[in-house]
């Protein structure tokens, strides 16, 4: 099969993808598989709910019926996966295992790559890439959890501030 672990995603019954991840956890650390699976993940998302007059941060699962694993696919992790209590099955066709490609992988926010800035905030930053590609401002805020950083610049003149990804701006050299 494969040496390299991948993304997978499996089916489960609806409710119960917590205990299936809780589950397959305990089984990987009872058989001691931490090479063949490495991370077991429930995507969920914070999400502001107003009931009653009263704003509340609720978690919710973003994918309800289904549990992502990285793991490497041979007969025995398959096998452990696919007898997990409440897992119905991997998603894919006729039930056999497909993973994840690396646009699938990011546009899910599975991994969260790390981008090494050399700027800060204050600094003139170039775009480098985008519809703003080209333009040049000033940094005024950096989130490295959300990847993101907030450049103010000058449009029609006028101040516009603008959210970029991290890797989308330089810092500015003459």
């Amino acid at each position: 099969m494969s040496d390299e672990a991948r993304w997978y995603i499996i089916h489960t019954y609806s409710g119960y993808e917590n205990k299936v991840a809780a589950n397959l956890e305990r089984i990987v650390e009872n058989r001691k598989l931490h090479d063949l699976i490495h991370e077991v993940r429930v995507p969920t998302e914070t999400v502001v709910e107003i009931k009653d007059n009263k704003r509340r941060e609720v978690e919710r699962k973003r994918f309800p019926g289904y549990v992502l694993v990285k793991m490497v696919m041979t007969d025995e992790s398959w096998y452990i996966v696919r007898n997990t209590r409440g897992c119905t099955g991997f998603v894919g066709p006729h039930g056999r295992p497909v993973p994840l490609t690396e646009q699938e992988v990011a546009a899910l926010g599975v991994e969260k790559r790390k981008v090494e800035v050399n700027y800060s905030v204050g600094d003139t930053v170039t775009i480098v890439d985008g519809p703003l590609e080209n333009f040049t401002g000033i940094v005024d805020e950096i989130d490295l959890e959300k990847n993101k950083v907030r450049v103010t610049i000058s449009m029609f003149g006028r101040e516009t501030p603008v959210e970029l990804d991290l890797d989308q701006a330089e810092l500015f050299t003459d």
